[in-house]
């Protein structure tokens, strides 16, 4: 083998290497400077958000939608194995074997941190002792606002 088969590789490299570069460069230099509060808004689908949401969705929500994902794709790879899996011999099992392990072992992992519980009495169940009925939303997170802040023309107390 000559150096010569290992040039278009290299100009490959090179090139992705030059196209990061001058990518990151580029949005250095000629990225706006100053935002807008109508670009720090969030945006979703031409709806401006009228309010706040009621309430955010747990990490585990993701979890378990990342799962079914992994769980999608690694079926749609198993389907092209199970077909012709005679023909592959061991080399083809412990292929097989490598790709599922660690999706299994993510599905454990799931199962043992309780990503998979749903419902009330889950929910109930994992919560420590300082959360009683009488700890709401609207008795433990005070809303900063104006209240308390100086106005323009008010002298300042001393205390």
């Amino acid at each position: 083998m000559t150096m010569g088969q290992y040039l278009p590789v290299v100009a490959l490299a090179v090139l992705a290497l030059l196209f990061g570069v001058l990518s990151i460069l580029a949005s250095k230099l000629l990225a706006p400077r100053h935002t807008t509060a109508a670009k720090r808004a969030p945006y979703e689908c031409g709806i401006v958000p009228g309010r706040e949401t009621l309430e955010r969705f747990p990490v585990r929500f993701y979890l378990v939608a990342m799962s079914f994902i992994v769980f999608d794709i690694e079926i749609i790879f198993l389907y092209p194995w199970a077909v012709i899996y005679r023909n592959l011999g061991p080399y083809g099992l412990w292929a097989v074997v490598v790709f599922a392990v660690p999706v299994l072992l993510a599905l454990i992992y799931e199962i043992a941190h309780g990503s998979l519980e749903w419902g009330p009495l889950q929910r109930a169940r994992r919560l420590s002792p300082m959360v009683t009925a009488e700890r709401t939303t609207a008795a433990t997170i005070r809303r900063v606002g104006l209240e308390g802040r100086i106005e323009a023309g008010e002298p300042e107390v001393a205390a």
